[in-house]
């Protein structure tokens, strides 16, 4: 090999080692800002087709911890962000209507310059999902996947048979007021299973109680406020429902039955026996059911 071979082949192998670099390099971190300056905290995890979960009402975007370790093994970035409020995103006084949160939602998408995404969603992240598409359509997005949704319409009315009445929530919310940790201590159980460990239970209620109390009654009222059932007709993508079918929390009949009846084309999968909290409690078929989705 002459010097000029050896030269070429030394400026091929340093700039291979620095492309290598490059690509492991970690990504530039973005600091997402909603329209209103509020900060919304993201953990970007992994590296292929982008992810973007949504969480359940009062939990932080650590819920999805078992789904992110899961999705990223099989090659998805997943991208799980903290809802205004909750975990190490901004507390303002105000915007927890939902179609605030579905423009906070939006803000994630653009300014991480995710040109398609996968929506992943639980319980309250379903509405989020359905009134983002009315507010934003749907070309940023391939796939949505709907973890036992609550919604789309909660409370009774003329119209709506299926709800609860307002007054029903009312009392709820009241009871937050006066004593929030109780209330989550003493409805814990139906959340789970029998099987699952204490750990786990103390763990996802611990995440609850650590979004204050003002920010859960107001993105409750924000949901129980909110009716997604013509926003479920605009959503035109391939779109996965898992429900258990002893779910206390959105009821199986009125919540996961009436998305998939709403949003065309839909596949509802019922799991026998599980409940609101089956990202935990039934972890290994929900993180599977996922992976076959998002590679279909």
């Amino acid at each position: 090999m002459n010097r000029r071979q050896i030269l070429s082949a030394s400026l091929a192998a340093a700039g291979a080692a620095a492309a290598s670099r490059a690509s492991a390099a970690p990504r530039r971190r973005v600091d997402v800002r909603a329209k209103d300056g509020t900060r919304l905290f993201h953990r970007d995890w992994g590296e292929g087709p982008p992810v973007v979960f949504v969480s359940s009402w009062a939990l932080s975007s650590e819920m999805w911890a078992y789904q992110v370790a899961h999705l990223a093994e099989a090659g998805f970035r997943c991208i799980a962000f903290d809802r205004r409020g909750h975990g190490r995103s901004d507390v303002p006084a105000g915007g927890y209507d939902m179609d605030t949160l579905a423009d906070d939602l939006a803000a994630v998408i653009q300014q991480l310059g995710l040109p398609e995404v996968d929506l992943v969603t639980h319980s309250m992240g379903g509405a989020e999902a359905a009134r983002y598409v009315a507010r934003h359509g749907t070309g940023r997005v391939r796939r949505i996947a709907l973890v036992a949704p609550a919604g789309p319409c909660l409370t009774q009315s003329a119209d709506n048979p299926h709800g609860a009445p307002r007054a029903a929530f009312d009392a709820r919310m009241a009871e937050w007021k006066a004593d929030f940790p109780a209330w989550a201590r003493a409805n814990q159980a139906p959340f789970f299973t029998p099987q699952t460990s204490p750990a786990m239970q103390a763990w996802l209620v611990d995440l609850m109680l650590a979004t204050p109390a003002p920010v859960a009654i107001a993105t409750f009222r924000g949901l129980v406020e909110a009716d997604v059932r013509p926003d479920l007709r605009r959503i035109d993508r391939p779109t996965l429902i898992l429900h258990g079918d002893r779910d206390a929390s959105a009821p199986l009949e009125i919540t996961g039955r009436r998305f998939a009846a709403g949003i065309r084309g839909a596949e509802l999968k019922v799991y026998p026996g599980a409940p609101h909290g089956l990202f935990v409690t039934h972890m290994d078929r929900v993180n599977r059911d996922l992976e076959v989705f998002l590679k279909g």
